[in-house]
């Protein structure tokens, strides 16, 4: 297949589009690229990683993996992945699970303490930026879990100052479908870590992504229309 006709120039391309949109990166910017194992974060570790060739930009990258200690851990088979596409990597293992009860788990509990244990890394590593691998469908199903759930206007910002601007988090996959990036995964051969918490079937976002698919059956465009309506904020008809 042509790289023009393949799914990673068209995630290459957003990718580029949303680097260039938020000022995502700067010249000597080290960049700890935080991978879960799932094809999500692969996915921006490899494109990330391909930009390096013809980008004017010169960066560094750190694959970073956050061992919770889960019995299915995929920890060697990133480090393998990592190995065979030449990035620098760290894998931390934080055995938090010994003390958790499995009813106190959940996707924010998860969250939280994976997001902790990255800023510790990257600041140790002395890394300028994070890169998360959320995708526009991830944006999209923030803001409305945020406004049905929370009762507030608000998303996941593709770039955030975080730590007094220590550190700033980028979401270069901003721009890029998921339907884009489960093809790419797939015809990449990406080894690929689904969740394994039994919350996660029944989360509130998997409720939103059930409704977002229903919605598109009547408009097609609707995710874009959600992404979008954070940016053209009418004041004048705000209560």
């Amino acid at each position: 297949m042509s790289v023009l006709q393949g799914p990673e120039f068209y995630i290459s391309k957003r990718v580029g589009r949303a680097i260039i949109d938020y000022k995502m990166l700067s010249d000597g910017d080290k960049i700890a690229v935080a991978v879960s194992g799932g094809k999500d974060s692969l996915t921006l570790l490899w494109v990330l990683n391909d930009r390096k060739r013809f980008v004017p930009i010169k960066y560094e990258l750190l694959a970073v993996h956050i061992d919770l200690g889960y019995p299915r851990s995929c920890a060697k088979a990133l480090e393998k992945y990592f190995k065979k596409i030449g990035v620098n990597y760290h894998i931390e293992k934080v055995d938090i699970l010994k003390k958790t009860k499995p009813k106190d788990i959940s996707c924010f509990w998860c969250s939280w303490n994976r997001r902790k244990a990255l800023f510790e890394t990257a600041n140790r590593f002395d890394c300028t930026k994070v890169a998360l691998g959320h995708h526009k469908d991830d944006i999209v199903e923030t803001i409305l879990l945020n406004l049905f759930f929370q009762g507030e206007i608000s998303a996941m910002s593709p770039k955030q100052e975080l730590f007094k601007g220590k550190i700033t988090l980028i979401r270069p996959l901003a721009y890029v479908e998921e339907h884009m990036i489960k093809r790419f995964a797939k015809e990449e051969g990406l080894p690929n870590q689904t969740c394994i918490c039994s919350n996660s079937l029944t989360s509130k976002r998997t409720k939103i992504k059930t409704i977002i698919r229903e919605l598109e059956k009547a408009c097609p465009d609707v995710k874009t229309n959600i992404f979008r309506s954070v940016k053209r904020i009418k004041k004048d008809y705000l209560l």
